[in-house]
């Protein structure tokens, strides 16, 4: 179903601004990818904001699968609500962040969380989805329970509540600082009144980030006239307190005055940056020329890309360009100051601090993307990622809120830096920084890497699970450090990491056509199933040997060699042929199903990109126009898998405009299959990059002939460097398979 609540009437959408700028908003619809495994965030924030308020409710334990699906807070199939928190991810499989509970409440006060399925239980409502609308940069629902409505927009470091009471009985609003989701836990915690509409205070926690602090402010916009304050139940005297489970309630008079306003500022520095964050942020009390300001806030940034098409499609291509801007987030305030991995305070710095980075996902897609339209973000966020490294001696892995999380495998931060210098988009003062960052980072002695740096493969004898799969990502990751080395003119540096970007080989099993764990002895494993899929408990990580057959995109033509062209092409027709099947046991994250091909994990982003290497761009077309249609819909559960902070997404964004960055290091794009008629993207310095689609339909979905600033273009890619300088492509589509675009090999990818 499409959903009429959040449509906006033609009286309510926004004013064209700058001019150009559309307004393209109303084509988001923030619920795609919140039922099933999506896990997106719903509720407020702007571009990248330090803030995502919006609300939380109850999950099934984190044992039991469907409790996965509550990760972010939100799920759509849900109709209750515990209270609205200040933090989220978005699109990951944990359940961490949701800080800073604040549950507006009338009647018995209740300090606990309602149990799920009985909101009569402790604090938490029902709530009807007719009563809910969700827009970028906006939240509002009614809770049943307390008869309230409720409505949230933000800035980047402070969000902003209006709450409206139908009734004044013990009218109060619960700070709850011992909720935490299942992967988090308060460790201390502390609330302090400085009058009577200002309060300060602080939540420390354990989770999945192990050393989280996150500081606030409250103001409201009436007088507290009562409050109460309690560490867990127990009830505390006075005006401060400080404990594991700090709450506390705030009554106010709804009888006379039934909206109470809220600015909520974070810092993850000091309460007076909080409060600063307020000052700089969020001075006045208007929530309609906040909301307002989070639509435009965001409408620039979908303005980056004008893409035509029609409205069905639209709306996937916008909600999907939406999503892709949730993360990295801010991580500093207003003034510069932020808190590094190593728990110091740095002041004033002059850069903008990001933080949430699920690299093992986005470094494949979202990063190149963001290289064309947010080059100034790229920029920030690699000099994060080095300052990351100066504070803990190595580059992040999953960086989040100040802490490294390790998860996932590799040096997924080296391919984010390495395009990044190759694009010429680090700062001249960082370079020197940025090869020692990658370079020291490739040569620590930990996960496999010894192997490695000996020119081996990593026996799967000395790692318990996952030695593939570390091999495979430490080689594309160790491709970036070379191309960065020749660049520099580190000519012994470049030769020894080439050498290290093509141990893929070493895992080589030719007798079965896989990549096959090697024990130490030099043999493969005897026992292997290319089918079995057990979560990260084979040599794969959340995947099987044939969805790991194809993770070379540093090196594809010597991935065909492996093979010989010939079996190659039989192969890979057959991995998108074959049985979906997976067997018992297998991870919920290989989803999204094209025979063994799964689009719900990144592994898989580049693969059918890969027909164009051997001169067949149009089962590139096939693939991914099956994709996009079975498994990008306008529907809740529009996402067939977890949107990874912004991956999957920006597979679809990237995708739908007609390529991908198989290589998403060597400044690349392989042709797919356009969905679009026309999409305008707007470049810094006023230019800008036209790709025209003729002839486009669901039946033409095949690339006859590309002309490239007027000149016949006849490779299957084209350059990043060609977008940048600003042009016109025109892309002539046909039902039929060209006979030559992209067949000769002087026209395949580099």
């Amino acid at each position: 179903m499409l959903f009429s609540t959040i449509m906006l009437t033609s009286s309510l959408l926004p004013q064209m601004v700058h001019g150009q700028e559309k307004p393209l908003t109303q084509f988001v619809h923030p619920y795609i990818g919140s039922k099933g495994h999506g896990h997106v965030f719903v509720g407020a924030n702007v571009p990248y904001g330090a803030v995502q308020l919006g609300p939380s409710q109850t999950m099934q334990s984190w044992d039991q699968f469907n409790g996965w699906d509550w990760c972010s807070g939100y799920n759509y199939i849900s109709d209750d609500i515990l209270g609205f928190t200040h933090t989220h991810l978005s699109g990951t499989g944990i359940g961490d962040l949701n800080d800073l509970m604040i549950v507006p409440a009338t009647g018995h006060l209740e300090l606990q969380p309602a149990h799920r399925l009985d909101m009569n239980t402790g604090y938490g409502s029902n709530f009807k989805k007719a009563n809910e609308v969700v827009k970028p940069g906006y939240y509002a629902t009614y809770l049943d329970k307390y008869k309230v409505r409720a409505e949230l927009t933000a800035t980047t470091r402070v969000g902003f509540h209006h709450y409206h009471f139908d009734i004044a009985d013990s009218a109060h609003l619960l700070v709850d600082l011992e909720f935490n989701m299942c992967w988090d836990s308060p460790v201390e915690t502390t609330i302090k009144k400085i009058n009577d509409t200002t309060f300060v205070g602080y939540r420390f926690s354990k989770g999945w980030a192990n050393d989280q602090r996150l500081f606030f402010a409250i103001k409201t916009s009436l007088p507290v006239t009562q409050l109460q304050l309690f560490n867990s139940n127990e009830a505390l005297a006075g005006t401060e307190a400080k404990g594991k489970g700090i709450k506390a309630a705030m009554y106010f008079d709804a009888a006379r005055h039934p909206d109470i306003f809220l600015k909520v500022g974070i810092s993850p520095v000091s309460e007076e940056n909080a409060l600063g964050n307020i000052t700089a942020e969020l001075p006045g009390w208007n929530f309609e020329q906040v909301k307002t300001n989070a639509d435009l806030a965001w409408n620039k940034e979908l303005n980056k890309i004008d893409f035509s098409a029609d409205e069905a499609t639209k709306t996937t291509f916008y909600t999907a360009l939406y999503h892709s801007h949730f993360f990295p987030s801010v991580f500093n305030d207003h003034n510069g100051d932020y808190r590094g991995t190593d728990k110091k305070v740095y002041t004033h710095q002059k850069f903008t601090n990001y933080t949430v980075m699920s690299l093992w996902d986005t470094y494949r897609g979202l990063h190149p993307l963001m290289t064309v339209i947010d080059p100034a973000l790229v920029k920030d966020m690699v000099h994060s990622m080095l300052m990351i490294y100066k504070q803990q001696g190595r580059l992040p892995v999953w960086p989040l809120e100040g802490c490294e999380t390790d998860c996932m495998i590799g040096n997924p931060a080296i391919p984010v830096i390495a395009d990044a210098y190759m694009k010429g988009l680090i700062d001249p003062a960082d370079i020197a920084l940025a090869y020692e960052a990658v370079k020291n980072t490739a040569m620590r002695k930990a996960n496999g890497l010894q192997f490695v740096q000996e020119l081996k493969y990593i026996p799967a004898d000395s790692m318990t699970i996952e030695s593939v799969a570390w091999g495979l990502e430490y080689a594309i990751a160790d491709y970036g450090v070379a191309q960065m080395a020749k660049k520099l003119g580190k000519t012994k540096d470049a030769a020894y990491f080439n050498k290290r970007a093509g141990l893929y080989k070493q895992y080589w099993d030719a007798s079965r056509g896989h990549f096959v764990g090697r024990l130490a002895d030099g043999s493969f494993r005897k026992e292997f199933d290319p089918l079995e899929a057990k979560h990260r408990s084979n040599d794969y990580c959340e995947g099987n040997g044939w969805q790991y057959t194809w993770l070379v995109p540093q090196d594809a033509k010597g991935l065909v060699n492996l093979f010989g062209e010939k079996k190659f092409q039989t192969s890979l027709d057959s991995f998108f042929n074959m049985s979906s099947s997976l067997g018992q046991g297998s991870s919920p994250d290989i989803s999204g199903m094209v025979g063994q091909y799964a689009q719900g994990n990144e592994p898989s982003h580049h693969v059918a990109y890969l027909y164009a290497v051997i001169g067949q761009p149009w089962k590139t077309a096939d693939i991914v126009r099956e994709v996009m249609e079975k498994y990008y819909t306008n529907t809740a559960d529009g996402l067939c898998g977890n949107e990874d902070a912004g991956q999957m997404s920006a597979w679809y964004v990237l995708s739908a405009m007609g390529f991908y960055p198989m290589n998403p290091m060597n400044g690349t794009f392989v042709f797919g299959s356009p969905l679009m008629n026309q999409a305008v993207i707007r470049l810094a310095g006023n230019k800008q990059f036209d790709i025209i689609v003729k002839n486009n339909s669901k039946e033409n979905k095949y690339i006859q002939k590309v002309v490239l600033n007027g000149a016949n273009y006849t490779k299957s890619f084209f350059l990043y460097k060609d977008v940048m300088k600003g042009g016109k492509m025109e892309i002539y589509m046909g039902n039929k398979p060209s006979a030559t675009f992209g067949v000769k090999q002087a026209d395949r990818p580099i």
